[in-house]
């Protein structure tokens, strides 16, 4: 299963009383709420009879206790392993005999499970979902299976793997004493003292409606949603109000640096994030910085990739990126990889020189040009169900009402040349980190 949440923002960069469906344009999308919290958004799609179902649970790593690393990512492992109606890992195998698709991803923020079905199969998902949302049942048997699974995947993903190490080793110095930077997948001494308990706990507390989002897109109308939401999620009921989680405030002028070798690293890698505020706290700095990372390093006609990759040839490949869906903090990331030969020092200088050239030449005309290139994107994403309900639902999941969901194209055609300009200002007065991973061999 895919655990790790983010892949689909790169791509844009709660009541318990019942409420009127709200209309919407962008993906012609509808919300409504049923009595016991949960919130449904619909879009419809009628181009082909499928439908993608994701519920998102607002619970991620940083809501694990101290010390109990690894339990949410340990826990949607266990989501498939069964109830009193659906027994062991039966989940899978009716979902895959009934010619569908599923998978989960574990982030620090949120959790998500998800099902790609023929519309005829639709009731089938919706019945598996809403099941397991608080009817899971876990052995001693079932805990332990799973515990190891997540333990050697730790081994595998991480332990193993220098480039995840030297990128968990980043987010420790960015994040500092902040539960971000606590890996997901939890330390191995973490994941191996974790209890039975720990995950019932868990479930208990975050696993119900009122704590949930369900996403339907596809070959669907509101209405027949709305119906078979009520018959299978209606009657499950709300777990206590979830206390909102106290972020501590990190040091604003905080720059870090790390410089790592390590063994089975064949090329050089050059990552430097700052922390900004996502879009729950600050939605129109969310989407100047949308725009801005479009500007600078999203695509081959971005201001860094032309400079370093095409005129000055330092780089292979340039990119930008900026998480804007967190619930404490945001995080805005520069990635290079550079060419064989070019030393630590040249490369730092040559993306710092990149980055103020291209904010020099900002002016309306770029901007225009980078703001219709997203437009236009846009356009296309109703295309595909699969990356509407993963689009709506980390939109929805980040603090979107259903009103700002279908305004994004509107977000994005407001942020004018001074807000760019002050977001990249932000940045320069951020917490940041700066790291580059180079092969054990090199020599600067």
């Amino acid at each position: 299963m895919k655990k790790f949440f983010g892949r689909f923002l790169a791509a844009l960069v709660f009541s318990c009383a019942a409420a009127a469906p709200a209309k919407a344009e962008l993906f012609d999308l509808t919300e409504f709420y049923l009595d016991n919290g949960l919130r449904v958004i619909v879009v419809p799609n009628t181009k082909a009879p499928i439908v993608k179902q994701m519920v998102w649970y607002k619970a991620g790593s940083v809501d694990e206790p101290a010390g109990k690393g690894g339990g949410a990512h340990l826990l949607e492992h266990l989501m498939f392993r069964g109830t009193d109606k659906v027994k062991d890992s039966d989940f899978n195998t009716i979902i895959t005999d009934n010619g569908g698709e599923m998978n989960a991803f574990t982030s620090r923020d949120f959790t998500a499970y998800h099902e790609f079905v023929d519309v005829s199969r639709l009731e089938l998902a919706m019945f598996l979902e809403a099941d397991r949302m608080r009817n899971l049942k876990i052995t001693p048997e079932s805990f332990e299976k799973e515990r190891d699974i997540v333990y050697q995947e730790r081994k595998q993903v991480v332990e193993n793997n220098p480039t995840a190490y030297f990128g968990e080793t980043m987010r420790r110095n960015l994040w500092q004493e902040h539960p971000y930077s606590r890996p997901v997948t939890g330390m191995p001494e973490e994941i191996l003292n974790l209890k039975l308990e720990d995950a019932q706990d868990f479930y208990q507390k975050y696993y119900a409606p009122n704590n949930a989002i369900l996403v339907l897109a596809g070959d669907i109308t509101p209405a027949q949603a709305e119906v078979l939401a009520k018959k299978y999620f209606g009657g499950l009921e709300a777990s206590e109000t979830v206390e909102a989680v106290s972020f501590p405030v990190l040091d604003k002028v905080s720059v870090t640096k790390t410089e790592m070798k390590l063994p089975q690293v064949n090329v050089k890698r050059y990552v430097k994030s700052f922390v900004v505020e996502p879009f729950a706290k600050d939605k129109e700095r969310a989407f100047a910085l949308m725009v801005l990372s479009a500007y600078l390093g999203e695509g081959e006609t971005s201001k860094l990739y032309r400079r370093l990759v095409e005129d000055e040839e330092i780089a292979l490949a340039v990119s930008t990126s900026y998480d804007f869906a967190g619930r404490s903090y945001g995080t805005f990331s520069i990635s290079v990889l550079p060419r064989e030969g070019v030393s630590n020092q040249v490369l730092e200088e040559a993306v710092d020189e990149a980055l103020s050239e291209a904010m020099r030449e900002l002016d309306l005309k770029e901007l225009q040009r980078v703001k219709r290139k997203m437009l236009a994107g846009l356009v296309y994403l109703n295309d595909n169900p699969e990356d509407a309900a993963n689009i709506v639902g980390a939109l929805a999941a980040s603090g979107m009402s259903a009103e700002e969901i279908a305004a994004y194209d509107q977000g994005v055609e407001s942020v004018t040349l001074g807000d760019l300009k002050q977001a990249a200002g932000v940045l320069a007065k951020s917490v940041s980190v700066q790291g580059i991973l180079s092969p054990k061999q090199e020599k600067n």
